[in-house]
């Protein structure tokens, strides 16, 4: 696996693009390693799930090599040999070799300026590639209807729509546009924008929900509160913007927290465990004998919307996807009466 054919790439919905043509950032030098890599992870505005998962594998490499060596004593043949490890002792999958590889391609070009040789060749995780898990529409039926209250609204976005899970708990208020039936993902996987369908079943239920999203944003304007994250970027251009309602979470959390980064008092959005229990409790409750996640609510939107002759060119747009190859995976799940279809020659 060769470093000149790897994108850094991370599961990360604010990836920034195009950093090989950024300014170069010297961190601080009187700052430790691990401080280091964080400030130029802050300054190339990568989103803090990000952060928190590079310093993860960059300490998990220092470690494995006794914790006392500084990474700019070790080489190419050494991140071979943690990634092999990491291959054949852990079992790890192929797309978490590849993000513990990316972490340290990071750590050597961006923060020790030693940019790796393009000839590593660890032992490679296999990729098994596998059918996604897809319920009916009568499964998925049984499954909303044991559900209730936001995981309920939540989870029918995720069907009706085709959102990643956390696309949908990082939704804003401005991003629903009711009127022309649209969810707006800004940011997605990949630091992608796209724009999908919107449910007119469930439109009603989300005017009400968010009417009292606004009205817990008043509350938290007159406390003194009502400030909610947004690109630092465009925070000092408009500092105000983090208290308009429009950028509000449409699903916010229940408790105002600090911003990890900032320390700053917000009201961020919920967490995603709470839905994907939900999801799982529902599924036992519905006696749906499969795997069912939030991400299979994706799946079931893309298949349904195969079957229901949805051009796939389409449906690659909906859902987000950079290659169609990847979208195709459906039809191989899709449900196909050939007794109805008919012979070109006829």
């Amino acid at each position: 696996m060769c470093i000149s054919q790897v994108n850094i790439s991370s599961y990360s919905d604010n990836m920034p693009q195009n950093m090989d043509n950024q300014v170069k950032f010297t961190p601080n030098p009187d700052l430790r390693l691990m401080d280091q890599v964080r400030e130029v992870l802050r300054y190339h505005h990568y989103a803090y799930r990000t952060e928190q998962t590079y310093c993860k594998w960059i300490l998990r490499y220092i470690h494995f090599f006794g914790g006392k060596t500084h990474p700019k004593n070790l080489n190419s043949r050494h991140i071979e040999q943690f990634l092999s490890y990491l291959a054949t002792n852990r079992k790890i999958s192929a797309s978490t070799q590849r993000q513990a590889l990316n972490a340290l391609v990071f750590l050597y070009k961006h923060v020790l300026f030693m940019p790796l040789s393009a000839d590593i060749e660890p032992v490679r995780s296999k990729r098994h590639p596998s059918l996604p898990t897809v319920i009916s529409q009568q499964e998925a039926r049984r499954l909303l209807s044991n559900m209730t209250g936001t995981h309920a609204l939540m989870a029918k976005l995720l069907y009706g729509s085709g959102l990643r899970l956390m696309e949908c708990v990082r939704l804003r208020i401005k991003d629903l546009d009711f009127d022309r039936k649209r969810v707006n993902v800004i940011q997605g996987k990949g630091g992608k924008d796209r724009s999908t369908i919107l449910s007119i079943s469930i439109i009603d239920d989300l005017r009400a929900h968010i009417a009292k999203v606004k009205k817990l944003h008043h509350e938290d304007l007159e406390q003194g509160y009502g400030e909610v994250y947004i690109p630092e970027s465009l925070a000092r251009k408009y500092p105000q913007v983090s208290r308009e309602t429009a950028w509000q979470y449409v699903f916010p959390s229940k408790k105002l927290s600090a911003n990890p980064r900032n320390g700053k008092i917000m009201r961020h959005h919920v967490m995603e465990s709470g839905l994907q229990k939900a999801v799982k409790r529902a599924a036992t409750r519905a006696a749906i004998d499969k795997r069912v996640t939030c991400h299979t609510l994706r799946h079931s939107f893309a298949t349904h919307m195969l079957e229901q002759g949805t051009n796939i060119r389409i449906l690659q747009q909906l859902l987000g996807h950079k290659d169609v190859k990847t979208t195709e995976i459906y039809t191989h799940v899709m449900d196909k009466d050939i007794a109805k279809l008919s012979s070109p020659l006829d």
